[in-house]
């Protein structure tokens, strides 16, 4: 029996019905062994199902490898308290091992390695006890107060000096000086709208709205009237407007914000997408840092003097140099797999294959010249999700940033013996294990192959979808946006939505048009889906009633 007939055969029943929170409920007597072990096992049973079918989201399903190799461990309480890069008081750590992560993305990433704290260029990470929704906050928070004119970290004069924030004297030329102003794309995680609302950062819509209410450099599509929008607006599709488009930042649109808001002396935060939520689009992040720079420059951002007061001893300011921009790169699926690409377009002969798309520049890598500064590095920071490209059992992953940019701890508390440098305090000593696991299982080829097997499979979804809707005659509206490891198409009805776990968007391809709404789901082509899945998923499809009983396809060539 093929591979393909084999998995529709073990999946032609129903998919199982959820769990019943009945079978968990935790009596004053607790439990006999008999009930604990079957509700276990009602989980278990459930897991499996759901792991078997699981194709809409960002998540690697295969974890046997790691299971069978990193159990010996669970007896252990890891806990890699405080700095990576500091043992602290808390022995049972694996902060070793998180280095060695950390150090293995580095070289990937073009940061100079190893760390070293008096090496402002160097870097300096952590692993996150969360994904990169974590990683993006820690970005902001790390933005908000470097771009503010808060303290860097510096050592204390004496073991139990008390860290102070310091706060950068109000620039009298430039009320703006301090307030930094936050852009991202239509097309970027919700955690960025989450995370500005917690961080009590500015975004270019709520400083426009509040103190530049009629200037927008920007028209609405529809309209043509000046608004602010809510977020930078993403390339437009062959409709014009961008829910057709391919996820991407709109350069254009970011570049005219952004010299608004520099021109009224506010320093600048620009997060960009590797590998986006819905659509699995890059950002061009070397264009937009080609286009930014000069603005930057234009506008006093690449250098400037941040003041503290005057030293009461010389009556000299206390200052110190740094940039009025920081640009963030939320990698959190592509991060993990474009470095793979780029050795694969640089050298095709020895990885025995080119990729299909250009690969995109996104790191530390990223310098570009200038007339007064000379070179500048634009990256400032990146994450990833680690339970997304290259799989854990549960979300960890990686922030990254340079020493330079270090933000002082809010405190260092004397009895982790560490530098409360992370977000969490407490983080997963397992996450550093898992990963590390899987990089050392997986050469710098088997990386590439594992890349180049998800987008032959995007492409093969893509054409199967299209061939779908010529043979049924109803509208799939499959897209793809280039060299992206998702394929989106139209929801099918709830039950193939729960048993496939997609996950949906909604899109008004006319806005405020409810008539024009069109549902889609996506597949992500993780390395746990391959060939056989689809192909269970397309026959689903192609006796689903709701896709059945949907528009007629398009005459002619198919499009989105």
């Amino acid at each position: 029996m093929s591979p393909t007939a084999t998995f529709a055969a073990a999946t032609a029943a129903d998919p199982g019905p959820e769990l019943d929170g009945r079978d968990f409920a935790l009596p004053e007597s607790g439990l006999d062994d008999a009930r604990r072990v079957r509700a276990l096992d009602t989980v278990d049973a459930y897991l499996s199902r759901k792991r078997r079918h699981l194709v809409g989201y960002q998540a690697t399903q295969d974890m046997q490898g790691c299971a069978l190799d990193l159990a010996r461990f669970m007896p252990n309480n890891i806990n890699n308290l405080g700095d990576p890069f500091r043992s602290g008081g808390y022995k049972p750590n694996t902060k070793v091992v998180e280095r060695a992560v950390l150090d293995y993305y580095a070289t990937l990433w073009n940061a100079r390695r190893p760390h070293d704290p008096a090496d402002p260029e160097s870097y300096w990470g952590y692993m996150l006890s969360m994904g990169s929704t974590e990683g993006n906050m820690y970005a902001l928070w790390n933005a908000r107060d470097y771009l503010s004119g808060k303290a860097l970290i510096q050592a204390p004069a004496a073991p139990l000096d008390a860290l102070r924030y310091v706060r950068a004297t109000p620039d009298r030329h430039n009320p703006n000086a301090h307030r930094p102003v936050a852009f991202y794309s239509e097309d970027t995680h919700y955690s960025f709208a989450k995370a500005v609302q917690v961080l009590g950062v500015e975004t270019f819509h709520a400083v426009g709205l509040e103190r530049y209410p009629d200037e927008s450099p920007l028209a609405d599509p529809v309209t043509g009237r000046r608004a602010w929008p809510t977020e930078v607006p993403s390339r437009p599709g062959p409709s014009g407007l961008s829910w057709d488009g391919p996820g991407e930042i709109d350069v254009d649109a970011l570049a005219a914000l952004v010299e608004f808001f520099a021109a009224k002396g506010h320093p600048v935060f620009v997060g960009l997408n590797l590998g986006s939520t819905f659509k699995g689009a890059h950002d061009d992040v070397r264009g937009v840092c080609e286009r930014l720079l000069p603005i930057f420059e234009r506008h006093g951002l690449v250098r400037r003097e941040v003041v503290y007061g005057t030293d009461p001893r010389t009556g000299e300011p206390l200052s110190d140099v740094r940039r009025g921009f920081w640009i963030h790169v939320d990698g959190a699926l592509g991060a993990g797999y474009a470095p793979f690409l780029r050795l694969a377009a640089q050298d095709p002969a020895a990885y025995g294959w080119s990729p299909e798309a250009a690969t995109p520049e996104f790191d530390f890598g990223l310098t570009l010249p200038t007339e007064r500064s000379g070179d500048v590095d634009m990256v400032s920071s990146i994450a990833m999700s680690g339970h997304k490209w290259p799989g854990a059992p549960w979300p960890c992953g990686i922030y990254m940033t340079k020493v330079k940019y270090q933000i002082s701890p809010p405190s260092q508390p004397d009895y982790i013996g560490a530098p409360d440098t992370t977000f969490a305090g407490s983080r997963n000593g397992f996450s550093p294990l898992v990963l590390w696991d899987h990089l050392s299982r997986h050469s710098y080829r088997d990386q590439v192959d594992r890349i180049r097997s998800a987008q032959e499979l995007a492409g093969y979804l893509e054409s199967r979808l299209l061939e779908l809707e010529r043979r049924t005659g109803v509208a799939l509206w499959p897209a793809r946006t280039p060299g992206a490891v998702t394929v989106r198409f139209r929801r099918p009805g709830p039950e193939l939505v729960a048993k496939w776990s997609l996950s949906s968007q909604d899109v008004l391809t006319v806005p405020g048009d409810e008539t024009t709404r069109r549902s889609y789901v996506h597949v992500f082509l993780m390395p746990s889906v391959d060939r056989a899945k689809l192909d269970a998923l397309l026959a689903d499809l192609a006796g689903d009633p709701t896709v059945l009983a949907g528009p007629p396809a398009p005459v002619g060539p198919a499009g989105v």
